[in-house]
């Protein structure tokens, strides 16, 4: 595996080596050793799938708080999606900013998100399906979100016609 620190601490890109030949390729996609050399969780607690029937929606901005943050692996398994991290950590050089990286089905790039800050992503093509590997179990009394919009992020999606949940619609806005 390849990993690529972005400009947000913590926050890599997983890129598999690829072993191809004339039926396709094989890649390892986890590996205890690699990650721990990383400084990535190894103990993945929870496995989870979303699967998104058409293109243009968005998933997010979410984020599990205090006592029980959350990292991610996400990969998108089918299809395309533009994943979104914002960096929530206080003290964090790289606090309030976000960045977006493409993740296909075509590519089996994944990307980490640690804990404190919220992830989310919208999806580039009808029937796109996402894996989430969890650090932690989920806590719903601990689930929190901020605006996918939300100017004090200035996030640049790839479809301005989002299609969202009511409850990532109501998310308000953080304080400037």
């Amino acid at each position: 595996m390849i990993f690529t620190q972005t400009s947000l601490g913590g926050v890599l890109c997983v890129d598999v080596e690829r072993r191809e030949d004339q039926r396709g390729f094989f890649a390892r996609t986890f590996c205890q050793n690699e990650f721990a050399a990383q400084g990535l969780p190894v103990n993945f607690v929870q496995s989870n799938i979303s699967f998104n029937t058409r293109r243009g929606i968005v998933r997010g901005m979410h984020f599990q708080a205090d006592p029980h943050p959350e990292g991610k692996l996400v990969r998108c398994t089918r299809g395309a999606i533009w994943d979104v991290v914002i960096d929530l950590r206080p003290g964090s050089p790289s606090y309030r900013q976000w960045i977006g990286v493409e993740l296909t089905a075509k590519n089996a790039r994944a990307l980490y998100i640690p804990e404190g800050c919220a992830h989310g992503f919208q999806t580039l093509t009808d029937d796109s399906e996402v894996l989430y590997l969890m650090s932690e179990f989920y806590y719903p009394e601990l689930a929190r979100g901020v605006r996918w919009n939300d100017p004090a992020f200035g996030i640049d999606w790839p479809i301005a016609d989002a299609i969202l949940s009511e409850r990532d619609a109501s998310y308000p806005d953080v304080a400037p």
